[in-house]
């Protein structure tokens, strides 16, 4: 199986099973939106509740927020939003083609063709297409028209306020603006974090791969707080790495295939002193991940000479006051799914067939565990729907007496349900069900009245 078959073969389980639609399909869908569907929604969920537990439940010194999508604009300018990605020429290169009239990221072109990394470099950009060498993916011709710029932020409009409003083009900014209110509400001292999850909105060029890049896409972000004249950065910087690295390990992703890319100063947004993207090796490449950047005092700072509200930290101790430096953890949540999936895609050979499955982590398992009657016959199938009943208090389940047992579990391993409980006949009598395991397929008999404490036990790790 090579790595372009295996996503094509992750893209096809993922609609097929019910994970991931393309957004609006019926009508012919819509560039860079999907649907997640009834199984995928519990796997994007499973993975923000295990973000929100590790990084802001258990940890005393971040706390949470969910702060909303359309922000005041003057957030915006202030913080450089509006000149890196809209009016200030600082967006997305774009360049169409003249032949079959598509657009397309004029640097991601040139980069998958190449290997050049030509990233806000117009120029060269437009040298490199001009030359004839590449063509488009689309129609195979080469005819490109010039790379400009592309505004990448969402606009609406909102009555009662004069200037045109944003969808937020990232998370971070409800952040900035309640930092004040959260340190005055809260017993939070520096340094601390504030954590969120929530959608983003970027008018991007999107290219295919799925959901790895899209138009409105979810974050979950953290702004961690320093002072720094005590805080050592790096060592903030370097802690909060090998956090996450324990992330990556609690996803079931190894963190040893990561690559930890340096982003030179050049490359850096507009507000980053160091910047690491945390690239992960899709099937399509290695690719950004998850990514930590040291924002040092440029958002607070800008906030207080555009809003003129003093946000400087003062210190109950020390006497001192102080702007905050900023240290930011941020994880992409589609793209988190996309690697979760790709990770957990197995093919075994089990005798003369192909066993497929998706060898999640248990905790992320959109379906804990499965209940089979061994037939559809009253006798069996309604003490079967009596114990799932039961256990849909404590797990998600799912009850299935459709076709036989064995493709009944063929169906439960594509969608990676760690554990099935098959009531038989013997069952009736000796008040015992069979328990298979995903990983093995070994199975075992366990008491009825001892299952939901053995399926607690197996499923806590």
């Amino acid at each position: 199986m090579t790595e372009e078959n295996k996503m094509e073969k992750v893209v096809s389980l993922a609609k097929r099973r019910g994970f991931i639609f393309q957004g609006s399909e019926i009508y012919g869908g819509l560039g860079g939106t999907y649907s997640y569907g009834p199984l995928g929604v519990e796997l994007k969920n499973n993975i923000k509740q295990l973000w929100w537990k590790y990084f802001i439940q258990e940890r005393q010194d971040i706390v949470g927020i969910d702060g909303p999508i359309m922000l005041n604009p003057k957030l915006w300018e202030a913080s450089g939003q509006v000149d890196k990605f809209g009016g200030g020429g600082l967006g997305d290169a774009m360049v169409d083609c003249k032949e079959c009239k598509k657009r397309f990221r004029a640097d991601h072109l040139i980069e998958e063709e190449t290997g050049q990394d030509l990233e806000g470099q117009i120029e060269e950009m437009d040298k490199e297409l001009q030359k004839g060498d590449i063509q488009c993916p689309n129609c195979n011709k080469v005819n490109w028209a010039k790379v400009r710029h592309q505004n990448a932020m969402f606009k609406t409009k909102m009555n009662g306020v004069e200037k045109e409003v944003y969808l937020r083009p990232e998370t971070a900014g409800a952040i900035f603006a309640d930092y004040k209110n959260v340190v005055d509400s809260t017993n939070v001292k520096i340094p601390f974090g504030i954590g969120q999850i929530g959608k983003a909105f970027r008018n991007e060029i999107v290219t295919g791969k799925n959901i790895f890049r899209l138009r409105e896409f979810e974050q979950m972000e953290i702004e961690y707080f320093i002072n720094p004249n005590k805080d050592d950065w790096n060592k903030v910087f370097d802690d909060l790495m090998e956090y996450i690295g324990g992330f990556a390990k609690i996803l079931g992703l190894d963190w040893n295939t990561f690559n930890l890319r340096e982003i030179p100063e050049d490359k850096r947004a507009l507000y980053s002193k160091r910047t690491v993207d945390i690239e992960f090796p899709f099937p399509f490449g290695v690719k950004e991940l998850w990514a930590c950047a040291y924002r040092t005092d440029h958002d607070l700072s800008h906030h207080i000479e555009s809003s003129g509200i003093d946000l400087r930290y003062f210190d109950q101790v020390s006497g001192e006051r102080f702007i905050p430096h900023v240290v930011e953890p941020t994880f992409g949540v589609d793209r988190t799914v996309n690697a979760v999936m790709v990770s957990a895609y197995t093919e075994e050979k089990v005798g003369e067939d192909t066993r497929v499955v998706l060898k999640f982590p248990k905790k992320l398992a959109p379906v804990k565990v499965a209940f089979l009657p061994l037939s559809k016959k009253e006798e069996l199938s309604k003490p079967t729907k009596e114990l799932f009943k039961k256990m849909s208090n404590k797990f998600n389940c799912q009850y299935d007496e459709t076709q036989s047992i064995g493709k009944r579990y063929r169906r439960q391993d594509e969608i990676g349900t760690p554990y099935c409980v098959t009531f038989d006949f013997d069952s009736l009598d000796d008040k015992f069900v069979t328990v298979r395991d995903r990983d093995t397929m070994e199975q075992e008999r366990i008491k009825i009245e001892e299952l939901e404490s053995y399926l607690i036990e197996k499923l806590k790790n």
